[in-house]
């Protein structure tokens, strides 16, 4: 097995890609150890030290490490663990629902905008994001302004505002006037 590895925008996290399906639906977002429960796959990354978050998109695994470590101190150890994980035989998750990480529901009067961005987000934003190792999901639409939740390298990336700002927030803006600002929410 042969695991290819990307830098991201964000310094502090990796993109690993295992040659093959991580997600066969959805993407997963651990932000620390504690949200890896019910994946073997996840608490095998966490369990080298200097790790603080991994995400699972449907061909990639990001992993965030501390600021203060060394890619080249733990890279190897994290080859190591996702190698060891898809030769166990053992699945990504175990349990019901765990894939179900994307747009929260949305009903009211403004349905038809919230569908019109998470259709522009589906399209033109995830794609892109994903390619860094990330993801970002719609949280929330109130008063022109729409709220996402930035995931994997996305997530704390020091030039996720400007993606947010100059990125998708012209984005929606221009295709749905009644967007008026983009925010991102904590986890």
């Amino acid at each position: 097995m042969f695991i290819q590895t990307e830098s991201t925008p964000n310094p502090a996290t990796l993109k690993f890609l295992p040659g093959q399906a991580v997600m066969p639906a959805g993407t997963a977002d651990f932000p620390n150890v504690e949200a890896a429960a019910n994946s073997p796959l996840a608490q095998r990354v966490f369990a080298v030290e200097g790790v603080t978050a991994v995400f699972f998109g449907p061909d990639f695994v990001t992993v965030t490490k501390e600021e203060s470590i060394d890619w080249n101190h733990i890279k190897p150890a994290i080859l190591g663990a996702i190698m060891e994980h898809f030769q166990s035989g053992q699945p990504v998750m175990q349990g019901e629902g765990l894939a179900a990480a994307g747009h929260a529901e949305h009903s009211g009067e403004d349905s038809e905008i919230v569908d019109q961005i998470k259709e522009l987000l589906d399209t033109r934003v995830r794609p892109a994001v994903a390619q860094d190792g990330g993801d970002i999901t719609f949280h929330g639409f109130d008063r022109g302004v729409v709220y996402l939740h930035m995931q994997g390298a996305c997530a704390g990336c020091p030039s996720s505002t400007i993606t947010l700002k100059m990125g998708i927030e012209n984005l929606l803006r221009h295709y749905i006037p009644e967007v008026t600002e983009v925010r991102p929410v904590a986890a």
